[in-house]
C-alpha cells in the first residue's frame, strides 16, 4: 500500500471519523465531570454497559454479514447511482443475503432487547436512589434498537468495499449525538443527555442510510423477490463460533462497569466507565489502520491475491499499534498535566489500575488485528480460546471484587492476555502460512 492509496476516499473519512472521536472523546471526558454528580456519572456508564448486551442479539453476525457481503461484492461494482452492475449469479446471491440479514436482525431485535432492558432495570433498581433514571433507561433502550439495525445495514454496505461511506454516515451520526448531548448537559438533564441524543442521532443515521442507499435497496428487493439460496447453512457454522467469541467479548469488556456499580457503588462504577471509555476512544483511533481494510482483506483472499495482502496487513497493523502507543502516551501526559485538577482527575481510575486496562487494550489492538485476519477466510477457529477467556476475565474480576482493593479490579483482564496472546499468534501463524 502506497502513500497515494492512503489518501484514498475509505481512509479519508475513516481519518476524519475518527480524528472527530479523538475530539469529540476527550471534550466528553472533560464536559462530564463538571455537568454531572459523581452518582450520575456512575449511572451513565452504567447504561452503557448495560446496553452493551445487545452484543447478544448481533452475536457477531455484523462481521459476518460485512465478510460476506465482501466476497460477493468482489465480482461486482457500483454504478453512479450506487446501483450495482456484474453477472446475475453474485448479484442474486448479494440480494439474498441482503434480504437474510434484514430478517435476522429483526427476529433478534425483538427477542434480546425486551430482555436487555429488564435485566437493567433490575441491575439499576438495586441501589436506592433519589435520580431520575427509569424513562432515560427505557428511552436509551429504544434507541439502542435503531443503533444496532443501523450497524447491520452499515456493515453490509462496508462489505461493499463502502467503507468511507459507511464512516461518513458513522460521523455525521455522532456529530448530531454529542452535539445533543453537550447541549442537554448544559440544560442539566442529566441522564437525558445521553438517553435523548442517542434517539436522535439514531434517527439521523437511519434517515441518512435510507436516502443515500434507496436506489441499492431497492433493487436488492427486486433481485431477491422469488429468488432463494440457504444462507442459514452457509452462516450458521461460523455463527455459533462467533457468537462464543462475541458474547465472550461482553465478559472481557463490559463487566466491569456493572461489577463496580454492584460492589463498590456509583462513583466507583463512573470511574470505570469514564476510564474505559477513554482507552475505547484511543483503540478505536488506532484501529483505523485496521478498519479501512477489512473489506479488502477479504477481498484478497477472495481473489487468491497473497502479496498485496498480506504487505497491507503487515502496514496497517504496524500504525495501529504504534498510533495506541502515542495516543495512550499522550493521555498519561495529558493527566500528569491536570493532576491539580481534582475535579478531573478524580473522577478517572488511579495510576496502577490504569496502566493495566491501557495495557490490555494495546494488546487487544493486537488480538483483534489477528482475529479480522483469521475471520477474513471464513472461519473461526478462536472460538475456544474467546470462551475460555471470558470465563477467565469473569470468574477473576469476580475474585478480585470480592477479596482485592478496588486498584486490583483489572488484574484478571490484564492477566489473561498472557495466554491468548501467543494463542491467536499461534492460530495467525498458520493462517498466514497460507499466504506466503
Amino acid at each position: 500500500m502506497n502513500f497515494k492509496s492512503l489518501l484514498n476516499s475509505d481512509f479519508r473519512n475513516t481519518a476524519i471519523n475518527q480524528l472527530w472521536r479523538l475530539f469529540s472523546g476527550p471534550m466528553m471526558l472533560v464536559l462530564l465531570p463538571l455537568f454531572l454528580t459523581a452518582e450520575t456519572q456512575g449511572y451513565w456508564y452504567t447504561f452503557i454497559s448495560m446496553a452493551a448486551l445487545a452484543i447478544f442479539a448481533d452475536m457477531g453476525f455484523s462481521s459476518i454479514l460485512l465478510m460476506f457481503s465482501a466476497h460477493e461484492f468482489s465480482h461486482l461494482k457500483f454504478n453512479h447511482d450506487r446501483t450495482l452492475a456484474g453477472d446475475d449469479y453474485h448479484l442474486t446471491r448479494l440480494a439474498t443475503l441482503w434480504r437474510f440479514s434484514l430478517k435476522w436482525s429483526a427476529i433478534m431485535a425483538g427477542a434480546v432487547f425486551p430482555l436487555v432492558l429488564i435485566v437493567g432495570y433490575i441491575i439499576l433498581d438495586e441501589k436506592s436512589s433519589n435520580l431520575n433514571w427509569k424513562l432515560p433507561w427505557v428511552i436509551y433502550g429504544i434507541a439502542s434498537v435503531l443503533v444496532f439495525c443501523n450497524s447491520m445495514l452499515l456493515s453490509f454496505i462496508e462489505g461493499c468495499n463502502s467503507v468511507g461511506d459507511a464512516q461518513k454516515i458513522r460521523l455525521l451520526t455522532s456529530v448530531i449525538t454529542v452535539t445533543i448531548t453537550i447541549l442537554l448537559l448544559v440544560l442539566k438533564s442529566n441522564l437525558y443527555a445521553l438517553s435523548l441524543a442517542l434517539l436522535v442521532g439514531a434517527l439521523s443515521g437511519s434517515i441518512m442510510i435510507a436516502f443515500q442507499y434507496k436506489y441499492l435497496f431497492l433493487q436488492l428487493f427486486r433481485l431477491a423477490q422469488n429468488q432463494t439460496h440457504p444462507w442459514w447453512q452457509e452462516i450458521m457454522p461460523l455463527l455459533w463460533r462467533y457468537a462464543a467469541s462475541w458474547i465472550s467479548g461482553y465478559f472481557i469488556f463490559s463487566i466491569f462497569t456493572p461489577l463496580a456499580f454492584h460492589y463498590y457503588g456509583a462513583t466507583q462504577a463512573g470511574q470505570v466507565g469514564l476510564s474505559m471509555s477513554a482507552c475505547m476512544a484511543i483503540f478505536g483511533i488506532a484501529n483505523i489502520w485496521i478498519t479501512i481494510i477489512t473489506p479488502k482483506i477479504s477481498m484478497y483472499i477472495a481473489q487468491k491475491e497473497h502479496i498485496p495482502l498480506n504487505n497491507t496487513f503487515r502496514l496497517n497493523l504496524l500504525m495501529s499499534a504504534i498510533t495506541y502507543i502515542a495516543g495512550f502516551s499522550f493521555l498519561l501526559f495529558l493527566l500528569y498535566l491536570l493532576k491539580d485538577c481534582l475535579s478531573f482527575t478524580n473522577r478517572l481510575l488511579p495510576l496502577k489500575p490504569l496502566l493495566m486496562l491501557g495495557t490490555g487494550w494495546f494488546f487487544q489492538i493486537l488480538i483483534n488485528s489477528m482475529a479480522i485476519y483469521i475471520r477474513a477466510h471464513k472461519k473461526e477457529p478462536l472460538v475456544l480460546a474467546s470462551m475460555l477467556n471470558g470465563l477467565y476475565v469473569a470468574a477473576t474480576t469476580l475474585l478480585c471484587v470480592n477479596y482485592l482493593p478496588f486498584d486490583y479490579l483489572f488484574l484478571g483482564f490484564i492477566s489473561a492476555y498472557f495466554i491468548t496472546l501467543p494463542w491467536t499468534f499461534y492460530i495467525f501463524k498458520g493462517y498466514k502460512r497460507i499466504h506466503a
